[in-house]
């Protein structure tokens, strides 16, 4: 039984741990009856998903994106524009919000993949700038003030404008997200993503086209961040041109570099750590940004595995010193 028991790390442990907890807080929520803090934990939870997708993208393959905002602000009008028409067919707009960040993720991602480094960077970048210009000129949806949803989705009768159903199935999808990184981490999609992200040329040499498998995980990407934006425009029952911002695409980056780029866990510590201290920084003080920014850099300072790292390199025996007098 020990033994079954350390086949499991650290990092393991914390985030089964931190999934329990989250399972528990509309449960808390409802008994103590603090839906705010059901609402703010929500939010955690959607954006989790999010780092999740860019994870695929960015952690496996290596595709440094600063647009992922464009596919998470599709998923919120795919909420918001059906419902400003009294559309709240939660499949219709299930349906909008994958075709479409499915269409834009493969014309967007064929395009971006010409490039490497800095110039998918900045090409991403530019697509993200351009969703977010075309939202603002919808002058009839709101513009750039955004626009309020009266009829959020409707599933089986279920309403996801109900922070706990809210909640409760962007729970789930989190924890069925985590489970398909983690089988995909080892299968063979996943190891020739890994691999495209090291060397190119030589997945190429071996008979794996680097670029396609790199493609098809972008699409994958944009559809689960076009989700995590459904879930988000429910929540907030809201869309808003600022959901398509650079500053949005950043946040995600920063979440997953601090939870961990490429780990199962990474997403879902990343956006823990980066919406829970925000929060709590605004508590103490006004100029919780300055304060934000070293915390945000000391933890970089981690690594690239992040928080993740820091839990592994307390699950690894240290050495013992040598003795005097032996070597």
């Amino acid at each position: 039984m020990s033994a079954s028991f350390k086949q499991y790390s650290v990092t393991t442990w914390v985030g089964l741990a931190l999934f329990l907890l989250l399972i528990l807080v509309p449960i808390w929520g409802y008994a103590a009856g603090q839906a705010f803090y059901v609402a703010f934990f929500a939010r955690i939870v959607i954006y989790a998903i999010a780092v999740v997708a860019l994870n695929l993208a960015l952690g496996y393959g290596g595709l440094v994106s600063l647009g992922h905002a464009l596919f998470l602000g599709l998923g919120s009008y795919s909420v918001a524009l059906p419902a400003f028409y009294g559309i709240d067919n939660g499949w219709i707009h299930l349906l909008i919000c994958v075709t479409s960040c499915a269409i834009v993720g493969l014309v967007t991602g064929a395009i971006s993949l010409r490039t490497t480094g800095i110039g998918f960077i900045m090409i991403t970048l530019a697509f993200a700038q351009m969703g977010y210009f075309l939202f603002v000129s919808l002058k009839q949806y709101g513009g750039d003030d955004g626009t309020s949803i009266s009829d959020t989705s409707q599933f089986f009768g279920l309403n996801l404008g109900n922070v706990y159903t809210v909640y409760t199935v962007s729970l789930i999808l989190l924890i069925l997200f985590t489970w398909w990184m983690a089988r995909l981490r080892v299968a063979p999609f996943g190891m020739v993503l890994r691999g495209a992200r090291q060397n190119a040329r030589r997945v190429n040499a071996v008979g794996f086209p680097a670029r396609r498998y790199l493609l098809v995980s972008y699409v994958i990407s944009a559809v689960v961040c076009g989700i995590a934006g459904m879930l988000l425009a429910n929540l907030n029952a809201f869309a808003s041109p600022s959901t398509l911002s650079w500053i949005i695409s950043g946040d995600l980056v920063v979440m997953l570099v601090l939870g961990g780029l490429g780990t199962i866990f990474g997403p879902l510590f990343g956006a823990v750590a980066f919406l829970g201290l925000e929060e709590i920084l605004k508590i103490f003080t006004a100029h919780w940004l300055a304060i934000f920014g070293l915390v945000i850099v000391m933890i970089g300072l981690l690594g690239r595995a992040g928080i993740v790292g820091f839990f592994e390199s307390m699950s690894k025996p240290r050495k013992a010193a040598p003795k005097g007098g032996q070597a």
